[in-house]
């Protein structure tokens, strides 16, 4: 199983308890006098059938309290995933905090930042980065969205096809055009589990395809995340407060519905909320505005005893690997972790959910790596204080450098990050003035150069991934959602090239 990291003391608390049960009482209003709509007619039957007041005329689903309250003590608290590698097992919930990358639609050019479609190399390179990375954990849905020459309806496929071949650790399936059925396949083919998602769409509506995916998601028994996105004073109020009422009413309209279906399907909440840029009309990217709603999330959250997701570090405004996306990312996440996340999304990504490269990844692993080491805390025990220690080194000229204590502690107390500049000066300008993101590209090659999945796929099991791949060309294909010139290219630039395992 994979440790992530513990938090060792009370998780920081921006609201009064007084201030919890009023916006948890606002989330009852909102499910009672407002609801949600469900785009689809087999969810309205079954919320029917549960004592939901259900208008199928406006698709509309109003909830009783008391079906809220039942199915929060449903959700289990913390829960285990199996990884395809039982030593990346996830246990979620609690005080563990874990890690994973979050998405980019594309990479960009290194020498002029700017978006391009990766190829297959590339998003391979950045999913053996991940598995190699010690702080990362888990996989998102979206690594990068597919590569060069890939229609857009198998991106998802073919992503979690090298997902699986690449790493051994968890995964995460998304599910538009249905994706997530030949996902599910693949995983169940290759072993372990992976976590899948329900995306509502702010305000308070869930769609039908959504609900298709949940549906699978409870007949597959694998976890899942119920997601809710919000961007504060465009699709929920601009209020934090307010937001969060927003988001956990969405939220629970379908936990009503998934803990009904299947009491005790492992679930979290994620949110993937911004405040709007009043002055330009995009999302504001990286402002501590979003570690504040989840700030209040987690809280909210823990006294329902359901676990968390945050992406409030991981999406920034910048669009290169610079100061800007440091701060923006470490507060962020920092926030997050202090507050109570169980998931945090960071690796990888740069502006907005449009870009993301393997180095930004490593340069994240390094403020993981401190976030974690801070979470874990302080030990004192008799050996730390080391009062002997003291009073044996005494005053100067003692010291502490030759001490056994310190060969056995100063690798426990501190974190040493793997691609900092920690150089003295002249030290810098004798090696060539390298900063960061010179390492983090050493230790890029490196990796590339000698890492592999810890456990490799069999050839039935490659055999079967590409059976499930032919399954969803074919289905894809039939409901004409793959065009024959999308089709003549993917034949020549992805099925036919050298190197492919999945023909």
């Amino acid at each position: 199983m994979l440790k992530g990291f513990t938090r060792r003391f009370k998780p920081l608390e921006l609201l009064t308890q007084e201030q919890v049960r009023a916006i948890h009482k606002a989330v009852l209003d909102v499910l009672r006098e407002t609801g949600a709509t469900f785009h689809s007619e087999r969810a309205l039957q079954d919320l029917d059938k549960l004592g939901c007041q259900v208008d199928y005329e406006q698709k509309r689903v109003r909830f009783p309290e008391y079906l809220v309250e039942e199915a929060i003590r449903r959700c289990p608290s913390s829960y285990r995933i199996k990884a395809r590698d039982p030593k990346n097992d996830l246990v979620v919930g609690g005080d563990t905090v874990y890690f994973r990358n979050f998405p980019g639609m594309q990479t960009v050019d290194l020498d002029t930042w700017e978006p391009r479609d990766a190829t297959r190399q590339e998003y391979s390179d950045l999913i053996a980065v991940f598995d190699a990375l010690p702080n990362l954990h888990a996989i998102s849905p979206y690594p990068y969205y597919g590569y060069e020459g890939i229609p857009p309806v198998m991106r998802i496929p073919e992503g979690i096809a090298i997902n699986i071949s690449t790493s051994t650790k968890v995964q995460h399936i998304a599910n538009a055009s249905d994706a997530d059925q030949f996902g599910i396949e693949m995983v169940k083919a290759t072993g372990g589990e992976a976590i899948l998602v329900a995306d509502g769409s702010a305000p308070l509506t869930w769609y039908d395809d959504q609900i298709r995916a949940t549906y699978r998601a409870i007949e597959s028994g694998f976890p899942m995340y119920i997601l809710q996105g919000t961007i504060a004073g465009a699709t929920g109020p601009a209020t934090i407060a307010g937001t969060a009422a927003l988001n956990f009413a969405e939220h629970l309209s379908m936990i009503v519905l998934v803990q009904f279906l299947k009491p005790g399907l492992r679930v979290h909440i994620a949110t993937d909320t911004y405040p709007q840029n009043m002055r330009t009309g995009v999302p504001g990217f990286g402002r501590i505005a979003c570690a504040l709603v989840k700030a209040v999330e987690n809280q909210i959250a823990r006294s329902y005893g359901i676990p968390t997701r945050d992406s409030a570090g991981g999406p920034v405004s910048s669009k290169k690997p610079d100061f800007q996306t440091g701060y923006q990312k470490a507060l962020n996440a920092l926030a997050g972790a202090l507050t109570g996340s169980n998931f945090l999304a960071l690796h990888g990504s740069l502006y907005g959910e449009l870009t993301a490269h393997p180095l930004q990844a490593i340069l994240d692993d390094d403020i993981v790596g401190m976030i974690g080491r801070f979470i874990e805390g302080v030990t004192v025990t008799d050996e730390t204080i080391a009062l002997d220690l003291i009073e044996q080194v005494g005053p100067i000229p003692g010291h502490y450098l030759s001490t056994a204590h310190t060969r056995e502690w100063w690798k426990k107390e501190q974190f040493v990050p793997k691609v900092a500049d920690e150089l003295t000066y002249p030290e810098w300008i004798k090696t060539g003035k390298k900063d960061c993101l010179d390492y983090a590209k050493e230790r890029m090659a490196e990796i590339l150069a000698s890492h592999r999945a810890s456990i490799p796929l069999t050839p039935s099991q490659e055999e079967e991934i590409g059976r499930i791949l032919n399954e969803a060309r074919e289905y894809y294909h039939k409901k004409g959602m793959i065009s024959d010139e999308e089709w003549a290219v993917y034949k020549e630039k992805v099925l036919k090239s050298p190197g492919y395992p999945f023909a």
